[in-house]
Formats: structure tokens, sequence, C-alpha cells
């Protein structure tokens, strides 16, 4: 063969060996990724070959699936009270994709899970179709009802959970949608998922506000600094007075003052004192005294800085290294500090269950067609904030709180409830109408069953209208009672 016959020889073969190694690369390593891929149509013609499977809240589904008339979709999926479990379930379209339990678990939902390859052999040799396992949640249908009625036409969230296991019993996000709406792969879907967009709904309804927006969390903030001052011995106990004048000035600042709301009741006020009459030059003190690091460290031991799985994602909640003024704001729930109603909710659990902090979730087990349990969670204890000590101390200046304040608790039977309200500024300057905050458990003899976080966006044009005890903890009591009256039937 001569030279340039001898180069084209060569020439050929690396092209056919890059050919080969390009084929087993796409065959061996790309595969699942192409098969998978959210743009490959057929995935989602597959995901609708076969009814899904349920979601399950009290053990009754709150999902279903219905044939369609569609020449490549089979079936179609259903929500039963589509707008008050959105927030949990998210949407299952077979133009948009899957989110939050249904995006989550959809191999679950879908029967093709590894786990369930038993079943789908079972089946085939049967002969019947594929069939999706089931999600069962930990959602308590009278809890989310009472949450989402409460809340109504106003923007805001509500997170419930139980504190001695970390459930989550109820979890909703208002305005909401109705996923049904969009379900389909018509041009009424189109268009039904255009008008739940941000740039033609300002609303924002498909912005889970429980779990993907953060406030600043105002007053009820404060539970997270008088835990600190107490766990780092800035202060012995809830009762021992303070030393911080009312009005109290920013540290580095020209005599900036931090006023409290309710004139001749801060200075030198004890904690207890102080969360009864949500005293800023307190918390202010405590949070500067105590410094930026142990703030940071104290927020993140409640699970700050860290985005928890429930097992849907949720945003972080944020207390960021600061300077000294900005520090002693955000021990008030103010300045950089941002947290969720998830997060809120779990500095309460946290409180109610005798300083340990259980693992939020919200799906208890994940179930095959034939109802073999596929995968069951475990409780489990995410961190300890505080001593029990430092617990009980707590518990006992947010009962006095809601003792001493206008809250009607008259509907709630064998259980003392404590909690922390807040208004929370919003806007530059404060110039927008402020949050409504309430955190909030009820206490029985057997322990916490429940504690809330609810928070309220526009609960009134009026400003002098909005506080939390008014707007915020008449919902947190709904749910506590909805709770309360589930434990005692059960």
């Amino acid at each position: 063969m001569n030279k340039p016959m001898r180069r084209v020889a060569v020439f050929c073969g690396l092209l056919i060996l890059a050919l080969l190694v390009r084929v087993n690369w796409v065959q061996f390593v790309q595969a699942d990724d192409l098969q998978n891929h959210e743009d490959n149509r057929r995935v989602a013609i597959e995901r609708y070959a076969h009814p899904r499977g349920n979601i399950i809240v009290d053990g009754e589904p709150i999902t279903g699936s219905v044939e369609t008339d569609d020449t490549d979709f089979t079936y179609k999926r259903t929500w039963t009270d589509g707008e008050m479990w959105a927030p949990v379930t998210g949407y299952a379209s077979q133009r948009y994709g899957t989110t939050l339990l249904e995006g989550v678990n959809d191999s679950i939902l879908t029967g093709d899970d590894d786990r369930l390859f038993f079943n789908r052999t079972i089946d085939m040799l049967t002969g019947e179709d594929q069939r999706g396992g089931n999600v069962v949640t930990t959602l308590d249908a009278d809890a989310q009802r009472a949450a989402f009625e409460g809340l109504g036409d106003n923007k805001g969230a509500v997170v419930a959970i139980d504190p001695r296991t970390g459930e989550i019993l109820a979890l909703v996000s208002t305005p909401s949608y109705d996923p049904s709406t969009f379900a389909g792969n018509s041009t009424d879907d189109d268009e039904a998922w255009a008008a739940l967009q941000p740039d033609n709904n300002p609303d924002d309804p498909m912005l889970n506000r429980a779990l993907r927006e953060t406030y600043p969390p105002g007053s009820t903030f404060k539970i997270v600094t008088a835990a600190a001052a107490l766990e780092n011995g800035l202060v012995d106990d809830v009762n021992e007075e303070t030393e911080y004048e009312d009005p109290y000035i920013l540290p580095d600042t020209a005599d900036v003052e931090l006023p409290n709301q309710i004139p001749n009741v801060c200075e030198d006020a004890s904690i207890r004192e102080a969360i009864r009459w949500s005293c800023n030059s307190v918390f202010a003190g405590l949070s500067n005294d105590l410094g930026n690091e142990t703030m940071i460290e104290a927020a993140e031991s409640f699970g700050y800085n860290e985005e928890p799985f429930i097992p849907v994602r949720a945003t972080a909640s944020s207390y960021p290294e600061d300077n000294r003024p900005q520090n002693a704001q955000a021990g008030i729930g103010q300045a950089s500090n941002r947290a969720t109603p998830l997060q809120m909710a779990m500095v309460a659990a946290a409180v109610a269950n005798n300083g340990s902090l259980m693992r939020p979730y919200m799906v208890d087990q994940l179930v095959a067609p034939n109802l073999n349990v596929v995968e069951q969670h475990e409780p489990d204890e995410m961190s300890r904030p505080m001593s029990s000590d430092t617990a009980r101390q707590l518990q006992d200046a947010m009962e006095y709180m809601v003792e001493e304040s206008s809250i009607d608790t008259g509907s709630v039977e064998g259980a003392t409830i404590g909690g922390k309200t807040g208004t929370a500024q919003h806007g530059e300057n404060n110039e927008e109408l402020p949050y409504a905050w309430f955190i909030s458990y009820a206490m029985t003899d057997e322990g916490s069953p429940v504690a809330v976080a609810v928070v309220v966006e526009d609960g009134s044009d009026e400003r002098d209208q909005i506080s939390g005890s008014g707007l915020a903890a008449p919902i947190a009591i709904d749910v506590i009672e909805a709770v309360l009256e589930g434990e005692n039937a059960g």
C-alpha cells in the first residue's frame, strides 16, 4: 500500500473508531439521561400511558386519573380540592411536567420505580396494565382545610407540624391554583397555564409561600434570640431583669434609636416580659451582646442557612454575616433576617418538644400497587437547639404571652396554648403594608401534638389594623383546634 492510501486508511479507521466510541457513549452513558429528559416526548407519553398511583391523606386519595380521547396520552391526572392541596401535591401535566410530591415521587406514581420491578413482572405475566404505587402523606385533612379557609382571599401561608415526630400536618399557600386546569395537552390547558404565570397574574398563585418564599420573621424570631441568650449564659432565666434602655441605641451608629411599640414597659425587662410586650430594645440588645457569630450558630441550630427536603425542597432561611447594627436588628427578625413559614414552624416545634427539633417530613410511606410498603419514613432528630430547661422556660414565657393577650383561645379544650406574635416590616422604610405573623403550639398532658406558623401578607388595607394577634393568631387557633379534635377522636 502506497503512502497516500495508507494515510486514507488510517484516517478512515480513526473515523470508525470515533463513531464506535460515540455510539457506546450514547448507548451506555447517556441513555438514561436521554430517556428521562423532560424534552423527550416519549417520556411524557409513557408517563400517562397508565393510571398514576395516588397521593393519600387520612387514608383517602386526593388525586385520581381519568381516561382521555387523546391519541398520545391515554390518561390525565385529576385532583380533589385541587386549590387546597396544590401546595402539597404540585401538578402533573402532560405539557408542563411535574412538581412537588407529584414530581419527587414520579417513579413510584407511574410504577417505573426499580423497587416495583416485581409488581411490573407479575402484571406482565397476568396480562394486567402497569399500575402506579401510592404516596401516603402525614397531612391532616381537617387541619389543612382550617388553614386554607382561615387564609381565605388573603395572600399568606400556614405550616403545622407535630413537634414529637416532625410530621407535617398542614401546608397551605394562598392564593393557590387548581392543577386540573392545565393537566392536559390542549389549547385550554396552555391558556390556563399562561394565566397563572407572574407576568399575567401579579399575585403569583403558583409560588409556594410556605416553602419557597422567605419573609422577615419579625418578632417571632425573638424566640430564637431568647434561646441563644439562655443557652449561652447571657441571661440565667426568663424572669431575670436585663439591662437594656428604652429606646435602644443601635451600636456603631450616630445615636440611631430603635423604639418599642408599647411605651414604658420595656426598660430592663425580663425575657418573659419582653416576649409579652415584644420589646425590640431587649432582643436587639441581647443579639448585639451575643454577637453575629453566636447568633448565626443559634439560628442554624434551628435549621437556618440550609435547604430542608421534606422530601420536597424548601428554600433556605437566612441569618447572614453582618455588622453590629444589622445584627442587632436581625435579632428582632428584621434587617437581612429572612425565614420561610416552614422554618418558623420548626422554631415553635423545637420549643414545644422540650428543645428537640425533629426533622420535618410529609411522606410517611411509599406503597406498591399490591399495598406492600416500599419505603417507611422513621422520625429522626434534626438538632437540639436548646436544653430542655431552656425550652420549658420559653414555654412558660410563650404561654404567659398568650394568656395576657387578646387572642381568643376559648375554642381549644384540654390544651395550653403558647405563642409569639410578629409584625414584620415590608419594603424600603416599611413603605409596604407589614406582614402579620404568629407562631404557636398546643401543650397537652401527653406533650405537644401541634406547632403552627402563620404569615398573612395583606390582611388589611389599613396599616394600624395589621397585627399578628388580630390576623394570624385566629388562623393558628383554628388549625390547633382541628388537630386536637382529631387527636381526641382518634
